[in-house]
């Protein structure tokens, strides 16, 4: 069974992240997205020390789809350089890994929604 993958990023507002999000699901390439608005950062760009209100999301794929989600999350996304992390998943229940895998397959072959994603 493929493994699932966390990818962590950044935007610069709660709209932006649930728009792309939404897209993102709809395409398939990811099974869910958790949004957490209300970040504080403080971050070294281009020679100076910023701070800035973020929004911090946690995408939840599967590892084949690494690529393909890295390139469509950098074509929507509004910032020039986007933090994106991938997360190796070391283990996940069945039940959970089952579903963010049929929620990723390009046939629609949807399984079993979580009672929390």
């Amino acid at each position: 069974m493929e493994r699932p993958l966390l990818v962590y990023t950044t935007f610069p507002d709660l709209a932006s992240a649930l728009n792309i999000g939404e897209a993102l699901v709809r395409e398939r390439l990811i099974a869910c997205i958790n949004v957490m608005p209300g970040m504080q950062s403080v971050y070294s760009w281009k020679g100076a020390v910023e701070r800035g209100a973020e929004v911090a999301a946690l995408l939840k794929s599967r590892e084949g789809l690494a690529d393909a989600l890295t390139a469509a999350l950098k074509a929507r996304h509004p910032y020039d350089t986007p933090i994106i992390l991938h997360l190796p998943v070391a283990g996940a229940d069945a039940d959970t890994a089952a579903w963010i895998l049929a929620e990723t397959q390009p046939d629609g072959s949807a399984g079993a929604e979580p009672q929390s994603a």
